[in-house]
């Protein structure tokens, strides 16, 4: 995560902000009132689908097994009832 003081990043916003975009890189912006956080819209999508998840009762378990499930004990997508 880039860090970078409110001044530096007024002159700077154009470029910064490109690069957060393109790398997908954090910037923390701090001030004298506190920190702000800048993500690109694709790192802020993808944590906003995570919470989501995990916000489901049995999700984040059923995430977990799959992740720990070998190939060939998968069931094969045409078999899946969606």
């Amino acid at each position: 995560m880039l860090n970078i003081n409110i001044t530096n990043f007024r002159k700077n916003i154009f470029g910064l902000l490109e690069q957060t975009i393109k790398y997908n890189e954090p910037i923390n912006v701090s001030t004298k009132d506190g920190n702000a956080v800048i993500l690109s819209e694709e790192d802020y999508n993808g944590l906003m689908e995570t919470l989501y998840l995990y916000s489901i009762p049995g999700m984040k378990e059923k995430i977990i097994d799959g992740l720990n499930t070998p190939l060939n004990e998968s069931v094969p997508e045409n078999e899946v009832e969606w």
